[in-house]
């Protein structure tokens, strides 16, 4: 379309570009040109008409568009779908997919109405706020292996959010990215199984990100454990944050899951949870224990205060002094 070609163009330019600068190179009419024009802006991109030197966009939305997004040189995100409100990105892209969706489908919303995190606790999602998105993925894996997805996507999170911000990231055992101890991202994989032969069907990964959100956001109740980019100081599109994520994801589906030992390095350097106390939460209770290791099928090992050493594979594991002890 016109639209996205003339974007693509202003976007991509620092300076004016003219009218007929633009009608020859997107191939139209420089009519098509303005009346590209006029629709932006009535999208809320400021598109300034400079005398003598044409058109320059000065400020656009924030806005999350499929034609930005999808890249078919990709597998993960070569098809994207932007939706305005869901009931969760998961759940969606789970429905897609038992209905044939392709590998590597992504998709986002500006808002969800039931956001969830791991044991179904709700997750915050206000719109325009943050980044939430899923993907969709059928790895070629045992069974067993494809839960270390969860940890994969934490490295590419925080890669992601370092190649657009610049700023340090780190991992909460299992699923949670942290900045300065507290919440930036929260991480929920799914799995699709055939009932008759037990095989994998597909694996469905979302994540959320915290992007625009200020302290009134979070409320009381979440404002010490929880920031954003924005509280970081950190001026950065969810459209830019999206794309570079997808770009991480798809570099790990590529590399998952013969590049083990590389991510599972980066994985243990960047997991706060290792050499801190914990608290193991399962069905018996409370146990206290210190964070040894992550394994080999990233797996956390703990010291038990017997002296018992354990590896913890589910359950719940929280962290003393980080993210409000929960």
């Amino acid at each position: 379309m016109v639209k996205e070609a003339l974007l693509r163009a202003l976007l991509g330019r620092q300076g004016p570009l003219s009218g007929e600068q633009l009608s020859r190179g997107l191939g139209v009419s420089r009519a098509a040109v303005w009346k590209a024009v006029t629709v932006l802006r009535g999208e809320g991109y400021d598109i300034q008409a400079l005398p003598g030197q044409g058109y320059v966009l000065r400020t656009a939305p924030d806005l999350l568009r499929a034609e930005a997004l999808a890249d078919p040189r990709r597998t993960v995100g070569g098809q994207v779908v932007c939706l305005e409100e869901i009931d969760s990105t998961n759940d969606e892209l789970k429905r897609r997919a038992t209905r044939g969706a392709p590998t590597g489908l992504a998709l986002t919303a500006e808002s969800q109405t039931g956001g969830r995190g791991r044991r179904g606790r709700s997750f915050q999602s206000l719109a325009g706020k943050g980044l939430y998105l899923s993907v969709l993925l059928r790895p070629q894996a045992p069974l067993e292996m494809v839960s270390q997805l969860t940890a994969w996507t934490a490295v590419a999170v925080c890669r992601a959010i370092e190649d657009v911000s610049g700023i340090r990231a780190d991992v909460k055992w299992p699923n949670d990215v942290l900045v300065g101890g507290k919440k930036l991202c929260g991480i929920l994989t799914e799995l699709g199984v055939e009932a008759e032969t037990g095989s994998l069907s597909y694996v469905v990964v979302g994540m959320g990100v915290n992007v625009r959100q200020t302290r009134q956001d979070f409320g009381p109740e979440l404002e010490g454990i929880a920031t954003s980019l924005a509280l970081l100081g950190a001026d950065v599109r969810r459209e830019a944050l999206a794309r570079a994520l997808l770009d991480r994801l798809d570099e790990m589906d590529a590399a998952f899951p013969a590049a083990r030992e590389a991510w599972l390095e980066e994985y243990r350097r960047r997991c706060v949870t290792l050499g801190r106390r914990v608290k193991l939460i399962g069905p018996e209770g409370e146990t206290a224990a210190q964070a040894l290791d992550v394994d080999e099928n990233f797996a956390l090992r703990v010291r038990l205060d017997s002296g018992e050493e354990r590896t913890v594979n589910s359950g719940e594991v929280s962290v003393r002094g980080l993210l409000g002890n929960m």
